[in-house]
């Protein structure tokens, strides 16, 4: 049995501790929000938080999340209030769509870390999340929007 918190739940699952992250959340606890892309932590479409931490939960065997904090896309926010969530929508980041929860997972990391991150910043710790749709320049642009969203900034 391995115990962990998702999204601040506790939840205890009975699986092979060796299953990939991702398989636990999708298809034993239901929370879908977190994508499959390539299955090597290559794309970035699974980043989760596993104790804060940005990680590729494709390749992340559910024993590393034993007795520690995880969090998805559907724990980011309950309501879509996040500064991330908040400035993707007012950018209109996505066109497919696909790959933005492990973006904005990953962007949320980053903000966290440096809460004013440079072009320089942003492009190094989003590097390895690949977008299909070549939205870039407005996932940049709605990162730099969610830092001045989280400190109060209204336009």
């Amino acid at each position: 049995m391995i115990k962990f918190k998702v999204n601040n739940k506790p939840v205890n699952v009975d699986v092979d501790p060796q299953t990939p992250l991702l398989w636990v959340l999708r298809d034993n606890l239901g929370l879908t929000g977190t994508k499959f892309g390539c299955g090597m932590a290559q794309c970035g479409a699974c980043t989760v938080h596993i104790g804060g931490q940005a990680v590729r939960s494709c390749v992340a065997p559910v024993s590393r999340a034993d007795g520690k904090e995880v969090t998805t896309i559907e724990g980011l926010s309950p309501d879509l209030s996040h500064p991330l969530q908040r400035a993707w929508l007012e950018i209109d980041v996505p066109q497919c769509g696909y790959c933005q929860s492990g973006q904005i997972m990953s962007a949320a990391v980053l903000l966290r870390e440096k809460p004013q991150p440079t072009d320089q910043d942003i492009d190094q710790a989003m590097t390895g999340n690949i977008c299909r749709c070549g939205t870039y320049p407005r996932i940049r642009q709605a990162i730099h929007r969610a830092a001045e969203l989280a400190k109060g900034g209204a336009r």
